[in-house]
Parts: structure tokens; sequence; C-alpha cells
């Protein structure tokens, strides 16, 4: 009766992890799928996903649109995208090692302060006092402002996953260095940092996606400097690049343009990427 049962658990968990992939993996199939296809077939009801004039069409004329200008925008995404993943990773690296291994007064009030900021959301406010902020120090609206501004916000939780990946190695490492004459950031940068390298990849991966698909801010720091613009800004100017009409072929073909290096990034750190996240929530 036991195994009868069982049996029925494992069928009825499958059920739901094919239901829950088939959710996830639709809405890329279908984009994939529809960005072959004519601004009229994808408007048409009831709607095929497969039909007759199917092509590359779309990402031809995509690519050599004056307002799709990919040469800039994928320049500018990627410039905007590797210098946060850089400023991310280190100085996460560095706080979450230094909260995990450093001993200094109130270290565990203000890990605590950290650790409260994952669960506040400033919204609007975090956003007018940046321009509160740039217009007073007169610092010009653009995509390396930009950059510079987000050097000064690193998401608490990539610290706090670091530390936890760090409590979990052993601290006779720390000892045994440190018995060596090693100092503290040299420990840090000779023995933890290459231990660190799974979490440090799911950070990177995490980062490199959220920044990536980053849209508010990169259209308001760009309002005035079209050739500024990252590749997701740009996937509007092409949407209504025909004016009134809404280019959705044009648009699909771009979002499959624009997915393909996310998905670079994912299979390039997928390697390290669950381990590193689980390792990461182990400790606090």
């Amino acid at each position: 009766m036991v195994s009868k049962n069982k049996k029925w658990v494992n069928v009825l968990f499958y059920l739901i992890l094919i239901f829950v992939f088939v959710v996830t993996i639709f809405p890329i199939f279908y984009i994939t799928l529809s960005s072959f296809k004519t601004n009229t077939d994808i408007l048409a009801y009831p709607e095929k996903l497969i039909t007759s004039n199917m092509s590359f069409n779309n990402y031809v004329r995509a690519w050599n649109s004056p307002q799709f200008q990919v040469k800039y925008l994928i320049w500018n995404s990627l410039y905007y995208t590797l210098a946060i993943v850089f400023v991310n990773l280190v100085i996460s690296s560095m706080a979450g090692y230094v909260f995990a291994r450093g001993r200094f007064p109130l270290k565990k009030v203000i890990f605590a302060c950290f650790t409260a900021l994952m669960f506040i959301k400033m919204g609007g406010i975090g956003i007018y006092a940046t321009f509160d902020v740039i217009n007073f120090l007169h610092i010009p609206q653009s995509l390396p402002t930009l950059v510079l501004i987000n050097m000064f916000y690193v998401p608490t939780m990539n610290i706090y996953l670091i530390k936890g990946y760090v409590d979990t190695l052993p601290t006779e490492l720390n000892e045994a260095a440190k018995i060596d004459g090693a100092s503290f950031p040299r420990i840090f940068f000779t023995i933890m940092l290459p231990l660190i390298v799974p979490i440090l990849a799911t950070i990177g991966v995490l980062a490199f996606n959220g920044s990536w698909n980053d849209y508010l801010m990169p259209t308001v720091f760009t309002l005035t400097r079209p050739k500024q613009r990252t590749l997701i800004v740009g996937l509007m100017a092409l949407k209504n690049s025909a004016g009134a009409a809404t280019q959705w072929d044009l648009m699909l073909a771009g979002s499959v343009i624009a997915l393909i290096p996310v998905l670079i990034a994912y299979i390039c750190g997928n390697k390290y990427f669950v381990s590193g996240l689980a390792a990461g929530a182990v400790k606090g």
C-alpha cells in the first residue's frame, strides 16, 4: 500500500515538473516560432503556429532597420551589462568574505541591516533620489553615468549568498594560511577566491540577466542620446518603426536576437549555477 502511494506521489511530482517545464518553455518557443511569420499571420485569428510564409526575412529587416541599429545596441548592452557584472562580482565577493571571516565591532548588527535591505523596495523613491544627486552634481544623463551609479548599488542578496558560501568552507584554511604569514587580503585572493568560483558564476549569470534585460533606467538615461541605447530599449523603437502599425514581426525577431546572449551566459555558467545557488543559501 505504501509502495503504491509512493508511486502515485512520484507520478504527480513528474506531472507537475512537466507542467512547469511547458509553462516556462512555451513563451520562448512561441516567440521564436512567431519571429519567422509575417505581421499578418501573427495577428490572424485563429492563429496558426506554422504557416507557409515563414522565413528569415524578419531578422534581415530587423538587422538592417535604421531604428534598430544593432551594432550600437549590442555594443552598448555588452558594455553596460559586463561593467555591472564586474562591479557586482568584485564588491560582492569582498564584502561577503569580510562578513564571513572578518572580525570587527558590530559585525552581526551591520550584516543584519544588510539582510533587512533585501526586503525593502525603494521603488520610485530610489529613482528620484538618484536624479536628485546627479542634478546636484551636474552630471549628464548618459549610459556611462548609469554604469557609475550602479557601482554604488550592489544587491544585498549577492553579499548574502557569498557569505553563506564562504561559511561552508573550512576555517582551517584561514588558520593554516595565517600561520604561514598570509595577510587577510592575501588569503582572499590566493585561497578563497578560487574556491568561491561556483557562487561567483551564479551571481554573474543573475547579474548578467538582470542588467541585460534592464529597461527603465537605460531608457531614462539615454532619452537624448539614441546611440547609447541598449538592445532592450531599441526593441521599442523597432516595434513602432512603421508609425501607427505595431511591427510585431520585427519586434519578435529583435527579441530573439536579444535573448541569445542571455542563453549563452546561462549555458556558460550552468555548470556552477545550481550548485552555487544551493550552497550559498545553506548558511546566512
